[in-house]
């Protein structure tokens, strides 16, 4: 991958065990800047994106969406000009921790209280500790598979923070509760969703993220303020290569004004 070293976001740690007391759990919070963050007074919009393990870490198990380098290649677009902020995953209590609603085999569900410590505790937080654009435009949650689902929950319960919703191969056959959600979703201020899935994932991910397109476009085809658009790759897997690769498209098209979908 080319990209300009020069042009890498400065990475800061709120602490390796930063705390959650929704669940009495701890765990990191990295928060990708600007690469010229500090030699400016610029304020900019966010993005949370979870598994944040998976995010910039070259050692990382299953490979690295390679964020910090995907920020860079965009810096050298003139684009890119946002703060990330990557939310590692809960471990063996990853599942639980982002299913938005009971499952028969996995339980009840935390993933409403995960999206309230990340709407009440962190995003507070963040926006004091740095230079953010806090509002619903400038804010965006994202994620891939089940980090996709919580992140399709949370733009669908909470349009009054998020204007913005990156959804990666989504694991909306966990939860079909999530379409009823879809169902009845009708956004009062601008907010844009990108979906996106790969044809060599599992036999359920192309139907069910266009079973998905089709409940959000039916609901809101005389809705000027919401946007959607879907992206699907013909060799895409599930896996966190095909997500990098896919990730500038999605932050050009959600944070950029009048930008096509590379397909």
């Amino acid at each position: 991958m080319d990209f300009d070293s020069n042009l890498l976001p400065k990475i800061e740690v709120l602490g390796n065990e930063y705390d959650i007391p929704i669940f009495r759990k701890k765990r990191r919070v990295s928060v990708l800047l600007p690469h010229n963050y500090h030699e400016t007074e610029e304020h900019f919009p966010v993005l949370y994106l979870q598994d944040g393990q998976n995010t910039h870490d070259e050692s990382a198990p299953y490979g690295s969406w390679a964020v910090d380098k995907r920020l860079a290649q965009l810096q050298a677009q003139g684009n890119g000009k946002v703060i990330v902020v990557a939310i590692d995953h809960a471990e063996e209590h990853r599942i639980t921790e982002f299913l938005p609603f009971h499952h028969p085999k996995f339980g009840e569900g935390e993933g409403d209280e995960y999206m309230k410590f990340l709407v009440q505790q962190l995003k507070p937080k963040i926006d004091e500790s740095f230079r953010t654009l806090s509002d619903r435009n400038h804010t965006a949650v994202g994620g891939s598979s089940l980090g996709g689902l919580i992140s399709l929950y949370g733009g669908l319960t909470r349009t009054h923070i998020y204007s913005k919703v990156l959804i990666f191969s989504p694991s909306l056959w966990v939860n079909k509760e999530i379409y009823r959600l879809a169902e009845n979703f009708q956004p009062t201020e601008n907010t844009k969703f990108y979906l996106y899935a790969g044809e060599k994932e599992s036999q359920y991910h192309i139907p069910n993220i266009k079973r998905m397109q089709h409940t959000l476009e039916t609901g809101n085809a005389e809705n000027s303020n919401f946007e959607l658009t879907i992206s699907i790759r013909n060799d895409g897997t599930h896996s966190e290569y095909f997500w990098g690769e896919e990730f500038g498209n999605a932050v050009n098209w959600l944070f950029n004004k009048n930008v096509e979908v590379q397909k």
